[in-house]
């Protein structure tokens, strides 16, 4: 960059040289011992100036030219950059910084936004009141429960030597399997105690039934005696948890009222919550591709260890198609409201890209690593134009019925 930056004001000062010599042509040629007619002071004067013209047009074509060379390089930097920094687990020399970002999996935490803002939404829909004290409550405590399931997680395939090789495992970087553990299981006791807090609080005890099945799939998934993520379980559980039970929860609880506290489960949480199930699945299913050899040599049976990744990929393609095809089918059923149709297939760009990227990268340890953050996004902005068609068919439902 600074080499770039240096030719750019190597033009300036050649601008300024050339300036300075027709400069001197003309003081050399207008004063020769005072003799000049006017005329000819004029016709000079003219004659520099279109030679100024000329010189200044020359200049500015080769700072034209080295501009672009200097852009051509920086993109290149930048490309050289993300690739670096998209590689999969197969990069040798991971700076650490990357690994603790892949640990944290700040992304992932979606999966604890969507649900209730969408449960929100329906909610909303079907009373006109939200309660913001109630949804900070309910996602302070989902965000402790999946910080719960993504640590308890690392500490259980540490045990069965599934992330052996897996540099941002968090039982790897800090280095200790027990402080690991606790920490875990301490998120789980104060999610759970605040999402039970929440509930009862509102007299809605169907809502932390569901929210306590909802934890039950996220524990028989991974944590002994069960694992049956290792059988193959793991997505249909995954779809449970986050699609019908959390977020017909979230729904009742924030729905409740001292008049009603308790919701009818109406056709329009019903649907929407298969479709956060389904986005949310989708997240686990791709987060398999960067490693089925490794699931394989230690028993885990998780469904891309069964297809293979090339017919993973095609059921990620049928996948999308599926999730956009039930959008519809709610949509002409009036299960959903318009808004939520038109909203949502705004959406369908990203899934699109999604099946891109898995179809052309599925053979690419390294690429593919990337394929369950383009889920994310996906599962994101989906969650937000279902919840924001939600909302606006509430708030114009003149237009929106």
């Amino acid at each position: 960059m600074a080499t770039a930056f240096c030719s750019l004001h190597q033009g300036s000062s050649l601008k300024k040289l050339q300036y300075y010599n027709v400069r001197q042509s003309y003081a050399t040629r207008s004063y020769p011992g005072a003799r000049t007619s006017n005329v000819s002071k004029k016709s000079l004067m003219c004659c520099c100036t279109a030679q100024n013209f000329v010189c200044g047009i020359r200049i500015s074509r080769l700072e034209f030219k080295k501009g672009i060379q200097c852009w051509r390089a920086f993109s290149g930097s930048i490309a050289n950059y993300a690739d670096n920094a998209h590689e999969g687990e197969s990069g040798e020399d991971v700076p650490q910084a990357t690994l603790i970002w892949r640990a944290v999996k700040l992304p992932i935490y979606s999966v604890a936004l969507v649900p209730l803002t969408v449960g929100g939404a329906a909610a909303y829909l079907e009373t006109g009141i939200f309660s913001a004290r109630r949804y900070f409550l309910l996602l302070v405590s989902s965000i402790l429960i999946i910080t719960w399931l993504n640590l308890s997680n690392d500490v259980y395939d540490f045990d069965t030597g599934a992330d052996k090789n897996k540099k941002e495992s968090v039982v790897n970087l800090v280095g200790s399997r027990s402080v690991a553990f606790i920490a875990a299981y301490s998120s789980l006791l104060l999610g759970f105690v605040g999402l039970a807090w929440t509930s009862m609080g509102e007299g809605n005890v169907p809502a932390i039934l569901f929210l306590a099945c909802a934890i039950l799939c996220g524990y028989v998934y991974q944590c002994p005696p069960f694992r049956l993520s290792y059988q193959g379980l793991g997505e249909p559980l995954c779809f449970a948890a986050f699609g019908p039970f959390a977020t017909t929860a979230f729904y009742s609880i924030l729905g409740s009222t001292s008049e009603m506290r308790i919701l009818p489960l109406t056709g329009a949480i019903l649907s929407a919550s298969l479709l956060v199930g389904f986005t949310t699945t989708l997240i686990l299913f791709c987060s398999h591709f960067h490693q089925v050899e490794e699931d394989k040599a230690v028993g885990k049976f998780s469904p891309l260890v069964r297809l293979g990744t090339e017919r993973g990929s095609g059921v990620v393609k049928v996948a999308v198609a599926m999730l956009y095809s039930l959008l519809f089918a709610f949509g002409l059923s009036r299960t959903l409201p318009l808004a939520c149709i038109l909203l949502c297939s705004l959406t369908l760009p990203v899934g699109k890209l999604v099946v891109g990227f898995v179809e052309e990268n599925y053979k690419d340890k390294g690429k593919i690593f990337m394929a369950k953050y383009f889920c994310v996004r996906l599962h994101a902005l989906f969650g937000a134009a279902l919840a924001s068609g939600l909302v606006a068919a509430r708030a114009f439902q003149g237009y929106f019925s």
